[in-house]
């Protein structure tokens, strides 16, 4: 029996028992990524911050990618990807075999008298490098996955910026209608003093109670889509209902352009882009699996076989191997190599497409600055002027209401478009910073 262990024990050795690497490398991420990848917050933390009535961008970005429910799910990926990695690290199985010849016999070997039985076993052994091959590919689409989650990360950040920007917003407008309507309310007891003193028309109080009205309706939606904005934003770490009471941040702040030039610089930080690095020595990785497997593998076999005629034990060693006459695995090898291909061109369509949208946001953030400056220096204080005199002016008798309602909806609508712009701009510069990977006001001038 003692054979049949060191029979057993040679099988293994042939089969190997090498280990590989199966853990992911964790990528070195983007500036960006590093920074709104604090430590995850422990459950009274994470209570802290939800009681929070007011609540900040930081707190937000903190308790979003603490529990985010699509980014905690990805993060499984990664484990999904090292488990196939473990799995293709692991060695074929050997197989037991019996067998019993001349069972039953006929004349002098009836029975089982001339019986003779063989307890084998044997084992695939893969050469060529399949194995380490094979792991090698598995293990890097491992840290493709990690790169994946990196992405995954900024995602969430533009979420949740763009949320929390627009929750602000809403904030502000709601603001800027409640003054709105106390304008309205006081221009309507002025109008009701002159009625009853008999200096205007009945029909001009008319026309301020309608646009009072539409003023407070105006006030109510936008209570209701602050909400809706509110709830949005919750939802990004997985809140079915928000517990704070509002938002705190400047939308005013505004940064100044870089150059085109230097954010183009940057943009190969973007996780979309560095991951084709470890894309390409994947494919590679693959065609030389493919090739491998161009290698036929022998099953070697061993046993023991018992001669119960004779009485005495026997030995018995086998070799079988694959004849390559038909399959050479050229289909695979060419698929792998096309597909090697094809992730050079994906590589450079996805390099394209970046830098189409970096020229995009760049435009629009030019445009917004451009437009949020124009309004406030120029604009809103010349609208804000001919609103006090055209106001001043109809108390006096010298313009009618629809000459003081035209001038009220032309400085609100200004102010409101001054806020839209900002909205916009700190909208863009989340994205702008998706794509460079860092923060805008961190880029060197």
């Amino acid at each position: 029996m003692h054979r049949l262990f060191l029979i057993l024990f040679l099988i293994w050795g042939l089969s190997g028992c090498a280990s590989y690497r199966t853990t992911t490398v964790v990528p070195q991420a983007a500036p960006l990524v590093r920074e709104i990848s604090q430590p995850r917050p422990d459950s009274i933390q994470t209570e802290q911050l939800l009681s929070q009535a007011s609540l900040s961008l930081a707190d937000a970005l903190t308790l979003a990618l603490a529990h985010n429910p699509e980014l905690a799910a990805f993060s499984y990926e990664t484990r999904i990807q090292e488990a196939h990695a473990l799995q293709a690290g692991l060695p074929p199985n050997p197989e037991l075999g019996a067998e019993i010849e001349s069972f039953p016999g006929s004349g002098s070997l009836n029975g089982s008298l001339g019986a003779e039985w063989t307890l084998s076993i044997g084992q695939l052994v893969e050469l060529g490098g399949k194995r380490a091959k094979r792991v090698q590919a598995a293990t890097l689409r491992a840290d493709l996955a990690a790169w994946d989650y990196e992405a995954a990360k900024l995602n969430v950040f533009v979420k949740v910026v763009t949320e929390f920007t627009e929750t602000l917003a809403l904030q502000r407008r709601i603001e800027l209608q409640n003054e709105l309507v106390r304008i309205a309310e006081e221009f309507l007891e002025s109008i009701n003093r002159r009625v009853k003193a008999g200096r205007a028309s009945p029909a001009e109080a008319a026309r301020a109670r309608v646009e009072l009205s539409i003023t407070r309706i105006e006030s109510e939606r936008l209570r209701k889509e602050l909400l809706s904005a509110r709830k949005r934003l919750a939802a990004t770490w997985g809140a079915k209902q928000p517990r704070f009471d509002c938002v705190a941040g400047n939308l005013e702040n505004l940064v100044e352009l870089p150059a085109m030039e230097q954010l183009s610089l940057l943009i190969s930080q973007n996780p979309d882009i560095a991951r084709w690095a470890v894309e390409m020595q994947r494919r590679d990785a693959e065609v030389e699996l493919e090739k491998a497997q161009r290698v036929p593998d022998p099953v070697i076999s061993g046993g023991y076989r018992r001669l119960n005629e004779s009485g005495g034990n026997a030995v018995v060693v086998g070799l079988s191997l694959p004849l390559a006459l038909f399959n050479r695995n050229k289909g695979n090898i060419q698929a792998a190599q096309y597909r090697k291909r094809q992730a050079q061109q994906q590589k450079r369509a996805v390099e394209i497409a970046l830098n189409t949208r970096l020229a995009e946001i760049y435009n629009r953030l030019s445009a917004s600055y451009q437009e949020i400056n124009t309004l406030t220096t120029t604009v809103i204080p010349e609208a804000r002027n001919a609103f006090e005199m055209i106001n001043q002016g109809n108390r006096m008798g010298k313009f009618g209401f629809l000459e003081v309602l035209d001038a009220r909806r032309t400085l609100f609508q200004v102010r409101a478009q001054r806020l839209n712009a900002a909205k916009d701009y700190h909208r863009n510069v989340a994205r702008m910073e998706r794509l460079i990977g860092q923060r805008l006001d961190q880029v060197r001038k």
